[in-house]
């Protein structure tokens, strides 16, 4: 009698099964049982969308109170099916990581220290900054045309935002602050 090497494997894998389940006494249902005592079995999953490149991977992320637990692809999504690359698959790490900065941080202009402020104080910085550097190059007109832009702002989205919040990003910059340097990051 001949086998293939595909009918080999086949009868190789049935006999070992057979082995285990008969002979050394394996219980499915055992281990069935002790599925669920996984650390993710109780919890319940949220979708996301991977915050890195602009491919728009889906990822399933488990927590439990304010910790993640597991990350994972998500089967469902039409994207990535399930699959994630290196950068997807570690993903967690950018929330439990002890180097995660959680609160806004300042240096001021000649400092080369950081240190940590409130959310009021980095906010109104920023708007302040940006209000006052507009005001100091907004051009009104150019050669005789109204152009109201300035060039001295740049915007850089980003890779996690969606059709959605780009349209209103565009609006913000474009016509509410007159940027024209305005770039995605999915086109770098």
């Amino acid at each position: 009698m001949e086998f293939t090497r595909r009918q080999f494997l086949k009868l190789s894998g049935a006999v070992a099964a057979t082995l285990a389940v008969v002979e050394l006494g394996f219980d499915d249902k055992g281990a069935r049982a002790k599925t669920r005592e996984f650390k993710i079995a109780e919890l319940k999953p949220t979708p996301t969308i991977c915050p890195y490149c602009a491919v728009g991977c889906g990822i399933l992320v488990y927590s439990k109170g304010d910790d993640v637990v597991y990350t994972e692809g998500d089967p469902d999504h039409p994207i990535n099916e399930g699959s994630l690359c290196s950068k997807g698959t570690t993903v967690r790490q950018v929330y439990t990581s002890e180097k995660r900065i959680t609160k806004p941080m300042y240096r001021a202009p000649g400092s080369d220290k950081w240190k940590e402020v409130d959310w009021d104080f980095a906010l109104e910085k920023v708007a302040k900054n940006i209000k006052e550097t507009r005001d100091r190059t907004f051009i009104h007109k150019e050669k005789g045309l109204t152009v109201n832009r300035t060039d001295s702002i740049a915007y850089l989205g980003g890779a996690a935002l969606d059709n959605e919040e780009c349209h209103l990003l565009q609006k913000l910059f474009r016509a509410g602050l007159g940027l024209t340097y305005i770039e995605h990051q999915a086109r770098i």
